[in-house]
């Protein structure tokens, strides 16, 4: 059974290693993650990874979330095609 549970860290571990370079919110995760495995029967590791996991998403979720926000205010704040009354031909 341990065996198999390190086994599985161990695939974890280097399946996440493999993203480090756009992990926001890893490290804040990972803490969490972490100190709750250890106080849940000595599992640190593995809730460090994780922790790691759900941070990583939950922070993409909030950066998609941030965008679509600016990008319905940038839509909201552009000037609609209004015609120029100076650009109406009138009858004389």
């Amino acid at each position: 059974m341990k065996t198999r549970a390190r086994l599985l860290v161990a695939l974890a571990t280097l399946a996440l290693s493999a993203g480090v370079a756009n992990a926001a919110g890893c490290i804040e995760g990972a803490a969490v993650g972490g100190v709750a495995g250890h106080v849940a029967d000595h599992h640190a590791v593995a809730g460090a990874a994780i922790g790691c996991a759900v941070g990583h998403h939950k922070a993409k979720v909030k950066a998609k979330k941030e965008a679509a926000q600016a990008n319905a205010a940038v839509t909201s704040n552009s000037p609609t095609a209004v015609p120029d009354s100076s650009a109406v031909p009138t009858k004389k």
